[in-house]
């Protein structure tokens, strides 16, 4: 029996027509983040199972608060996972991010672990959340993943030489560069060193004819991500949400700040 559905259009889609999409980091398992961010008016949060808990079924309670309020989930899985890839896309993930694609190899990997075949390698099933539990049909399954959004994670002066590569890959929807990551791959070098290489993998990527994504800190870097080509911006909602308890708990008024001075 095949139940009526009627989905909304997918990141992919919304990516392809060009609409500004922003969304939300959230490194701290919570519903309630996921409905905030909903209700605010974001259009997908990134759910991060490899610096945060990788624990599927709580996966799976985000990506339900998030469908009910009308915003997709991208999950950040581990470097080379593809299982755990699998088990994020049966639950109904809109798209993964790759960490650590250092080339096109990796990102072949990443696609392959991304799709069905013959775009890619992963394993088949429409039982899952995803196949709305056994309800469509085979052909219609397929075709919805096909909306699966693909992000490779450049995190390494290698990555950065061949970002016009990774993001040339077929199957790759966009390209994030990893600021730490890269700064720590670089032995922490001045933050300009860092910001070269940023920029020259986002010409690269843009020059492919990929989407740039990008993490940004509060709504001005946003803005000026934005201005820069960025086409999906993502809100560290920890360095968010530390800024903002730090400005609560260290008051700012006139009379603070005479002191300060």
């Amino acid at each position: 029996m095949t139940v009526p559905h009627t989905p909304r259009r997918s990141l992919k889609q919304r990516l392809a027509d060009g609409d500004p999409l922003r969304g939300a980091l959230l490194r701290l398992p919570s519903e309630t983040l996921v409905e905030m961010a909903g209700v605010a008016g974001l259009d997908f949060v990134v759910i991060d199972c490899e610096h945060g808990p990788a624990d599927t079924a709580l996966l799976q309670q985000h990506i339900m608060a998030a469908e009910a309020h009308g915003i997709d989930v991208l999950v950040r899985v581990g470097s080379a996972e593809p299982a755990l890839a699998l088990r994020c896309l049966d639950l109904g993930a809109a798209g993964l991010i790759h960490p650590h694609v250092d080339g096109a190899e990796d990102a072949r990997r990443a696609v392959a672990a991304s799709h069905y075949p013959p775009w890619g390698e992963r394993g088949f099933a429409t039982y899952s959340r995803s196949g709305r539990f056994g309800t469509v049909t085979a052909a219609q399954h397929v075709a919805a993943s096909r909306e699966t959004l693909v992000v490779p994670m450049i995190e390494t002066r290698r990555a950065c030489a061949a970002a016009g590569e990774i993001a040339a890959t077929e199957g790759v929807d966009a390209v994030l560069v990893g600021p730490a990551d890269l700064a720590a791959d670089c032995g922490f070098p001045a933050q300009t060193v860092v910001d070269d290489l940023v920029r020259a993998a986002h010409r690269a990527t843009a020059g492919n004819g990929r989407a740039v994504m990008t993490i940004v800190p509060h709504a001005a870097a946003a803005r000026a991500a934005e201005e820069s080509g960025a086409r999906l911006i993502v809100f560290n909602m920890a360095q968010v949400l530390m800024d903002t308890m730090a400005s609560l708990a260290r008051p700012t008024g006139p009379a603070e700040a005479a002191q300060a001075h």
